[in-house]
Order: C-alpha cells, then structure tokens, then sequence
C-alpha cells in the first residue's frame, strides 16, 4: 500500500515538474472535485459565503479580450466573450451562459429583495444574480456575475488548456448559399 502511494505521489511530482519544466500552466479538470483551498480570500468570500465584489474594482468589469470564462473552483466553461456587454453596473455581464445546463437559478430573498441567484452547478459555486433588464435583441438577460468567481482563457490558448471545443464561439458559420 504504501509502495502504491509512493508511487501515485512520484508521478504527481513528476507531472507537476514537467508543466513547470514547459512553462505551462497544468490543465484544470473540469471533473475534478470541488477543492477550494487555491481560492483566495475574496473568491472564497464570493463563491462560498455568497459574497460580492466591489464593483468597477474587479479583474474583468472591463475585460475586452476574446476568450471564455470558467468556473475558478472546477474550470468548467461558464461564459464567452461573446456574449459579455457592457452594462454600466461594474461588474462583467452576460446575455447568456455558454450552456444553460451549467449554471442552476436559485431564489434568492437576502437584502430585503427577491432575485435569482446564479450558482455553477457542478461545484455549487456563488456566480452572482441574472436579471430581466440586458438587452431585449439578445433576450433580454443580463447575467451579473463576479469577477472573483471566474477564471479567463484568452481565445489565443483555448486549444492548449484543454477548451478547444469552444473555439467555434469565434469562428461563426457561414451560412450555405
């Protein structure tokens, strides 16, 4: 048993070594578990106390480059760029999540209000709240989330952090003549 564990642990260091070796960040699973020790204090605060962020004083309120946003505890897409506008309020905002199956709604009646609270499904994560007030040729959502939840892929590196299947976001289909 303890030969087993040696061994698992020597290949997890050498694997470890090698990514830092090719000056590349290691590949977030997105199965794996919901480990939240990486998380600093304000994403903790965010995405487990169901905290909020300053506004106009978060990583990507302004963020404009072409890329998508993961869940910052399991790396699972959330959402793209391409559905980010700016809404004035200081925090990025959305038309959309990349899949609805991704993120769960939850009623949410804290600060003398009635919202929807925006949770990641898989790892329960706090997102931020979706209303009905984005822009209404898009649907009309505006999903509101926090900076401190997120994580962003630049487009450019889609393909090298194991998220090549989102590429298609940026490269629309033409349609047949």
């Amino acid at each position: 048993m303890r030969q087993t564990v040696a061994a698992v642990l020597a290949i997890l260091a050498l694997g470890a070594s090698l990514a830092l070796a090719n000056d590349k960040e290691p590949v977030m699973s997105k199965a794996q578990p919901t480990e939240t020790s990486h998380l600093t204090p304000m994403q903790k605060h965010v995405t487990q106390e169901n905290g909020t962020e300053p506004p106009f004083n978060n990583a990507y309120w302004n963020h404009k480059e072409e890329g998508i946003y993961v869940d910052v505890i399991t790396g699972e897409a959330l959402f793209s760029s391409t559905d980010k506008f700016d809404s004035g309020t200081g925090w990025p905002s959305f038309t959309q999540p990349i899949n609805a199956n991704y993120v769960q709604d939850k009623t949410d009646d804290s600060h003398g209000m009635s919202r929807t609270e925006i949770r990641a499904k898989n790892s329960d994560a706090h997102l931020g709240h979706v209303f009905d007030d984005g822009p209404a040729d898009q649907g009309g959502k505006r999903y509101c989330i926090n900076s401190a939840a997120l994580n962003f892929i630049p487009k450019a590196e889609l393909a090298a952090k194991g998220y090549a299947e989102y590429l298609g976001l940026f490269y629309p289909q033409k349609a047949a003549p």
